[in-house]
């Protein structure tokens, strides 16, 4: 994934929820995500901690998995795809 497509994620991530699908590197199987690291969706799910200045040179992303209900990352050079929801 290019640095720019990440920043959209980390971005449209930090706006709302999006649905990101990808490799996982343990198994190889198909992971379909839904979400977020938006502060109102977080606070609305109890949560009080952020995470703040993803590095653009790091390939892992951080955020709250809404399916899980707690924080997960995966690599984004694995990202198969994502939309907004």
């Amino acid at each position: 994934m290019e640095t720019s497509e990440k920043q959209s994620l980390i971005k449209a991530l930090e706006k709302g929820s999006v649905t990101v699908s990808f490799t996982k590197v343990n198994t190889g199987e198909l992971r379909v995500m839904p979400c977020t690291l938006n502060p109102t969706v977080l606070e609305a799910n109890g949560i009080t901690t952020t995470v703040e200045n993803q590095s653009p040179g790091n390939d892992q992303i951080v955020c709250w998995s809404l399916d899980k209900d707690a924080w997960r990352s995966f690599n984004a050079n694995t990202v198969v795809s994502w939309e907004v929801l």
